[in-house]
C-alpha cells in the first residue's frame, strides 16, 4: 500500500506509525495520539501540543537505528486481507472482552465505591464505551468490510465495480472516523479517573484486574484505530478513486 503525505518533506503521525508500529510507543510517551490524530504531521502536532519537537525526533531515530525484530507491515497488506485481520482479531477481542471487564467494573464500583467514588464514574463512562463500540463494529462488518472487500478483488482483477448506495467509500468512513473520535475521548476519561489505570494501595485482586484489563483495551482500541484510519481508510479511497477515474 502506498501513502500520500501531508507535506512534501514530512509524513504523518499515522505514516509513520503504518510503517513502523514501534514508533506508536514513542508517541504515547510524548502524550500525541496516533490513532484518531494521525492525519497530523509531527510538527504540526508538537507544536498543537507543546511537545518538544527535536527530543521527539531523536526518540524517533533511535527506533529507525535499532533491531526491528518482527514488526507486522500491515500497510504492505492486501485490502481484503486486512480487513479480515481487523474484524477476526480486534472486532473478536472486543466482544469477548468488553463483557469481562463490565463485570469487574461494576464489582469494583460496588464494592469500593464509598472509598474511591472514581469507580463509578469509571464504570458509566466504560459502558458509554461499551455501547459505542458495539454500536459500531457492525456497521463495519456489514456494510464498509463487504464493500472494501469487493474493491480489493477488483483491483487484483481488473474489474469495473459498481457505486455502492452509499454513493462512495469516503461516506462510510466519516461517520467511522467520527465515532473513533468519540471512542478515543472516552478512553481518554477513562485513563484520567484511573490514574493513568495506577490501582491504589489498597485495591483488591479485582480492582488491579480491572486496570490491566482496561489499559490492555486501550492499547488494543489504539491499535485497532490506527490501522483503519492510517491503512485501511485511506487505501479503500484511493482504490476506489483509481476504479472509478
Amino acid at each position: 500500500m502506498t501513502f500520500s503525505t501531508s507535506s512534501s518533506t514530512e509524513p504523518t503521525i499515522g505514516e509513520l506509525v503504518a510503517h513502523d508500529y514501534r514508533k506508536a510507543e514513542v508517541f504515547k510517551a510524548f502524550g500525541l495520539d496516533f490513532c484518531c490524530g494521525g492525519k497530523q504531521s509531527v510538527r504540526r502536532a508538537c507544536e498543537k501540543n507543546q511537545v518538544d519537537y527535536e527530543a521527539l525526533q531523536a526518540e524517533l531515530a533511535r527506533v529507525d537505528m535499532s533491531p526491528a525484530g518482527r514488526v507486522e507491515r500491515f500497510d504492505r497488506w492486501p485490502l481484503a486481507a486486512l480487513a479480515d485481520y481487523v474484524e477476526n482479531s480486534h472486532h473478536a477481542y472486543l466482544y469477548e472482552t468488553l463483557p469481562i471487564i463490565e463485570e469487574f467494573a461494576t464489582k469494583v464500583a460496588r464494592v469500593h465505591g464509598e472509598n474511591h467514588p472514581e469507580n463509578i464514574e469509571i464504570l458509566s463512562v466504560f459502558r458509554a464505551l461499551k455501547d459505542e463500540l458495539l454500536a459500531h463494529l457492525p456497521k463495519e462488518e456489514h456494510i464498509l468490510f463487504p464493500y472494501m472487500r469487493r474493491l480489493g478483488h477488483a483491483q487484483v482483477e481488473g474489474e469495473i465495480i459498481a457505486p455502492p448506495p452509499f454513493g462512495t467509500v469516503a461516506n462510510p468512513i466519516r461517520m467511522m472516523e467520527h465515532e473513533h473520535d468519540d471512542a478515543g475521548e472516552l478512553l481518554r476519561t477513562l485513563r484520567r479517573l484511573s490514574n493513568n489505570y495506577t490501582p491504589p494501595a489498597d485495591a483488591c485482586n479485582t480492582y488491579k484486574v480491572l486496570y490491566a484489563k482496561l489499559a490492555e483495551l486501550e492499547d488494543d482500541v489504539h491499535r485497532h484505530i490506527h490501522i483503519e484510519n492510517n491503512i485501511l481508510f485511506p487505501e479503500s479511497i484511493a482504490i476506489e478513486q483509481a476504479l472509478t477515474s
